[in-house]
């Protein structure tokens, strides 16, 4: 059985609060995007290892006990331990440490493979559950659909919204991220008019309202995102901004402009 696990946008990104906790809360949208990788799931022998994982494509970091598709089926087995052995294959497109949200997307959507390959029924309010296991943006996934998201990013609001009219271009510079180094550049505090109101406006006036809180520190570090984003408001975009906690930059551009932007050649650029 076969998925596809997209990616997502952040449309502003406001970090409001410390928490008790050690999370911060927040309040973005999540806004789904078309570029995918491919993950497939076949059933084993009961004799074979629990989970057989390899993928290809992008390189995947880490022990393969630590990809969140093998922490899903971990997850599940625990409270069905008749779940059988399987064989996951993920073909990596989506690229990690970007912003993008790729590594919560797969392990969202094995949730839902294994759920379908196993026939197991669970609810789409279970497998949220069960997704917040797993990381608080993974949630998001298991609807896909545009959604304003508080708390830490669990706390899921749809909303109508369709940028379907315009041409999403995203270049990331090739350069990781951690969240630890992100946050570590954060004030939190309440913004000034928050997303919710934002996103409602004309897309032609998000430039002046719509900020991404890691945006600037991330920037002083890797000059490039400033650039990035610099050059395609240059070339004609609507809105600019580096997604998640970078260090993807996106551009959102009316149909008929299809941007040359000047990248090297190490950058990934998608057209969408």
């Amino acid at each position: 059985m076969l998925n596809f696990p997209n990616c997502k946008i952040n449309l502003g990104l406001n970090i409001t609060a410390k928490r008790a906790d050690g999370y911060h809360d927040l309040e973005t949208v999540f806004y789904p995007v078309g570029l995918k990788d491919a993950l497939e799931a076949i059933r084993l022998p009961q004799s074979s290892s629990p989970v057989l994982f390899e993928s290809t494509g992008l390189a995947v970091a880490g022990d393969a006990a630590d990809n969140l598709c093998v922490k899903a089926w971990n997850l599940l087995k625990k409270d069905f331990p008749s779940l059988p052995s399987v064989h996951m294959h993920l073909h990596k497109v989506i690229p990690m440490g970007a912003g993008l949200g790729g590594g919560s997307a797969d392990g969202a959507f094995a949730l839902m493979l294994i759920n379908k390959l196993c026939a197991l029924n669970l609810s789409e309010q279970q497998l949220l559950g069960y997704a917040l296991q797993l990381g608080s943006d993974c949630p998001f996934f298991i609807l896909n659909k545009p959604c304003i998201a508080t708390g830490r990013g669990e706390k899921l609001e749809p909303v109508a919204l369709d940028l379907s009219a315009y041409r999403l271009v995203l270049v990331n510079p090739n350069i990781h991220i951690s969240t630890a180094f992100a946050f570590s550049n954060i004030t939190p505090a309440e913004p000034q008019r928050p997303v919710s109101d934002i996103i409602r406006l004309a897309v032609e006036e998000w430039k002046e309202w719509l900020v991404n809180d890691f945006e600037k520190g991330v920037a002083a570090a890797h000059p490039e995102i400033a650039s990035i984003k610099k050059e395609m408001y240059e070339k004609g975009a609507v809105y600019a901004s580096m997604t998640g906690s970078g260090s993807t930059v996106y551009g959102l551009f009316r149909k008929e402009n299809r941007p040359a932007l000047a990248v090297q050649s190490t950058w990934r650029v998608y057209y969408i």
